[in-house]
């Protein structure tokens, strides 16, 4: 690379989309332009650089050695060209964000985290809440994107990020007496997590019964903790200190639910911004 010549802020921002959603299309979504122009710009990039930062195939693309090296430097770029250019700037940029309280743990701090490198002085403001109401908010315009859980097939559109994995959590030394019904933390209805695992119970013939009723999974979380019973949480949700009892106490498994993405973002700061953060449920369903 000839050092004197400055690097494209345009196309570094095109590479760290495209590295973050492993797709030329949906980082040219993103970016309002075609698939052409950014493969275009990320050849450019990688010309000057004399390193190739990508590895491209029929169905995906991946990061070369080179490419991992300079992610990270890219980011760091990307994030102190914006605060230059916004350095004068006062007009306000904001996201609101609803996230279903199922996935409230340590992947949307994850999330978070990410979130904050792309930032770029965007205000995010996040809500959470059961899917169903989100949704609904996102429907009314109240939400400019939500990251929910799909239940069943009532509605197809969004972008699935992941696959949420579900499980039974207690506390270590949580033992239930023998021959009676097995103690739940669960929500109030309309959850569909409980419904979810009541009819898993319910079909595999395990008794059961209401030992704690909460808002939030983070207050079932909670209860377990306090071993007070067994609760179905998501895998990626679940807070330290809890252990996944399903096995220990033969109980039937939880199906896995897509993590979706519904967006109305057009605005571009605010949408690196959920980039950064929907690229670490993307990684999840990566390992």
């Amino acid at each position: 690379m000839n050092a004197r010549r400055s690097l494209d802020p345009e196309a570094i921002e095109t590479f760290v989309l495209a590295a973050d959603l492993r797709s030329f299309t949906k980082a040219a979504a993103v970016l309002n332009t075609t698939q052409a122009a950014v493969s275009l710009r990320l050849k450019r990039l990688e010309a000057h650089l004399g390193q190739r930062l990508l590895e491209r195939t029929p169905r995906r693309i991946s990061l070369t050695a080179a490419g991992e090296r300079f992610l990270g430097p890219a980011r760091e770029f990307l994030s102190a060209h914006r605060r230059a250019a916004e350095a004068l700037s006062e007009e306000a940029v904001s996201l609101n964000l609803g996230v279903t309280h199922h996935l409230v743990g340590p992947e949307l701090t994850r999330a978070i985290q990410a979130a904050g490198k792309q930032a770029g002085g965007v205000k995010l403001s996040l809500r959470t809440g059961l899917s169903g109401g989100l949704l609904e908010r996102f429907d009314a315009g109240e939400l400019d994107a939500v990251i929910i859980l799909r239940h069943d097939a009532s509605r197809r559109d969004g972008e699935i990020l992941a696959q949420a994995r579900f499980g039974w959590f207690c506390a270590p030394d949580f033992s239930p007496f023998q021959g009676e019904p097995l103690p739940l933390a669960v929500q109030r209805p309309p959850c569909n997590l409980r419904s979810m695992a009541i009819g898993a119970l319910d079909a595999a013939g395990t008794p059961w019964r209401e030992a704690f009723i909460g808002e939030g999974a983070a207050s079932v979380a909670a209860a377990a903790s306090a071993g007070l019973g067994l609760a179905p949480l998501a895998r990626c949700a679940a807070p330290a200190g809890l252990v996944e009892a399903g096995s220990r106490f033969k109980l039937p498994p939880l199906p896995a639910r897509p993590i979706v993405l519904h967006s109305a973002v057009s605005r571009l700061r605010a949408a690196a911004l959920l980039n950064g953060m929907a690229a670490t449920f993307r990684a999840e369903a990566q390992r």
